[in-house]
């Protein structure tokens, strides 16, 4: 039931990211006029049409968390960029080149096997309070470094940096849905407006969304996309196994099973960011790098 959430979460959130990114390239162009990105993009009614698939996205998230753990959900979730491709290439009439098939086949394959391998277990510990701490001092100090990081350099290093930050504001709100959904299905569900959790979720989730429309613009999609899709699920498998005592399944040479399959989905994922079909805009045009301010 988890792995059947977590992919319609991911269909929903690769058309949200189809629609968010025409709303970016529309509100872009209204940048000239003095306006911030942000305020520019709030205008457009093609992004609120993706935010209303990315809430969909985050109530399927929550629906696949609260049958499953981090570490199996959010590593499914990557998938949303095969969906991208299919909903370029179909919807939109694009070519498949090399890039795509190799990237989307290594994708489904590098997932398939992790899970497969992983068989990941447990995920119903409670956070210790000691615990949520030390990972939010991690999980804030690496985002404001991130931060820091996309203020100089070119901007390909500008997008890959806020990509992280986003990929950890993300992976961050997925633990706290995953606790919000714990308390939900024990039946205290009264608790999510007086569990910090509940607030963590609006907090990083808004924080991610942010970070990422401005990852967005600040240079190359393939940075942005590239870091966000490789560390969200690295950074939620750490949290996963760090709150909620998530087991990955050891021995037998499953541990370099898993190794390599992550590796092997990473890359996937590396190369298809980079494809053209990914980097264009929907209409097919290449998306405009904005100039180094």
């Amino acid at each position: 039931m988890a792995f059947a959430f977590a992919l319609l979460a991911a269909v929903a959130n690769a058309f949200a990211t189809v629609m968010q990114r025409l709303g970016v390239e529309e509100g872009a162009a209204e940048r000239s006029k003095g306006r911030s990105m942000m305020a520019s993009v709030l205008t457009r009614r093609v992004w609120f049409a993706g935010l209303g698939l990315m809430t969909a996205s985050f109530l399927l998230q929550a629906l696949a968390l609260a049958n499953g753990n981090l570490t199996t959900v959010q590593p499914i979730m990557v998938s949303e960029i095969v969906f991208l491709v299919v909903i370029l290439g179909i919807g939109f009439h694009r070519p498949l080149g090399w890039q795509e098939w190799v990237g989307s086949c290594g994708t489904a394959a590098g997932l398939g096997v992790f899970l497969a391998a992983s068989s990941s277990t447990g995920g119903d510990a409670r956070p210790a309070p000691e615990d949520w701490a030390v990972l939010l001092i991690a999980s804030v100090g690496a985002v404001v470094i991130a931060g820091a990081a996309a203020q100089r350099g070119p901007r390909a290093w500008r997008a890959a940096s806020l990509g992280v930050a986003a990929a950890i504001c993300f992976a961050l709100t997925a633990a706290c849905i995953k606790v919000a959904t714990d308390q939900w299905s024990r039946g205290t569900g009264w608790h999510l407006f007086i569990h910090p959790e509940s607030y963590g979720i609006a907090v990083a989730g808004a924080a991610g969304l942010i970070i990422s429309q401005h990852a967005l613009n600040a240079g190359p999609v393939a940075a942005s996309q590239s870091a966000l899709l490789i560390v969200n699920p690295l950074a939620s498998i750490v949290m996963g196994v760090w709150l909620f005592d998530d087991k990955l399944r050891h021995g037998g040479g499953r541990t370099y099973l898993e190794c390599f399959a992550l590796a092997v989905m990473f890359l996937a994922l590396f190369v298809l960011s980079h494809s053209p079909l990914v980097a264009a805009s929907p209409h097919g045009e290449r998306l405009s790098d904005p100039a180094t301010t």
